[in-house]
């Protein structure tokens, strides 16, 4: 029984159905193995470089010439686009030409807006992990000189030791003097100390 259900439902999977969502249809014709998705945008940002060098301007400006020069110095069964109507074979192409540029570059502006987006985040990002980064340094220093203003330094060992010997050398001197005995690190008052 579990079987046949089964089956039932890889039949009904193989059947083009119109009416089910597109990923639980199959395909009709087999599909071609697409490339990179990104040719058509790095072809369209390719052409549109094209158009902004001044190589282009004066390819362009050339060509013109060189149409105008022709349809106006050719004998009139050579030319193809009469001077007398205004050269509208040349104004059409040029018209064609800057139908498909303007588009062109557009895309290839989108695509670098794109790449300036995802440029900026990472640089966010980066500017918040560096910022995250000096101001834990900064608490780290901070923390150092509180610590080091807390150590005691040198002189301070020096200056409490000094004092510890002085309160040693009186107590001393007043248990000599009350106690009538000597000192107990003998000698009579003169002190090994220091």
């Amino acid at each position: 029984m579990a079987r046949t259900d089964e089956n039932r439902r890889d039949r009904d999977r193989q059947e083009v159905r119109l009416d089910s969502p597109k990923g639980m249809r199959t395909r009709v014709l087999p599909t071609r193995r697409r490339g990179r998705g990104d040719t058509f945008g790095r072809a369209t940002e390719g052409i549109a470089r094209g158009m902004g060098t001044p190589w282009f301007l004066i390819g362009l400006t050339l060509f013109c010439v060189v149409w105008m020069a022709y349809n106006t110095l050719a004998p009139k069964p050579w030319q193809f686009d009469s001077a007398a109507i205004g050269f509208t074979a040349l104004t059409l192409v040029l018209s064609l030409q800057a139908s498909y540029a303007a588009p062109l570059i557009l895309l290839a502006q989108n695509r670098q807006d794109d790449r300036d987006r995802v440029q900026f985040e990472q640089d966010r990002q980066r500017a918040e992990r560096n910022l995250a980064d000096t101001e834990y340094l900064a608490r780290e220093v901070v923390a150092l000189r509180l610590a080091m203003r807390d150590m005691a330094s040198k002189d301070f060992i020096r200056a409490e030791l000094r004092s510890l010997l002085e309160e040693l050398d009186r107590r001393d001197a007043d248990e000599a003097a009350f106690g009538g005995g000597e000192p107990a690190y003998g000698g009579e008052g003169t002190s090994t100390r220091g």
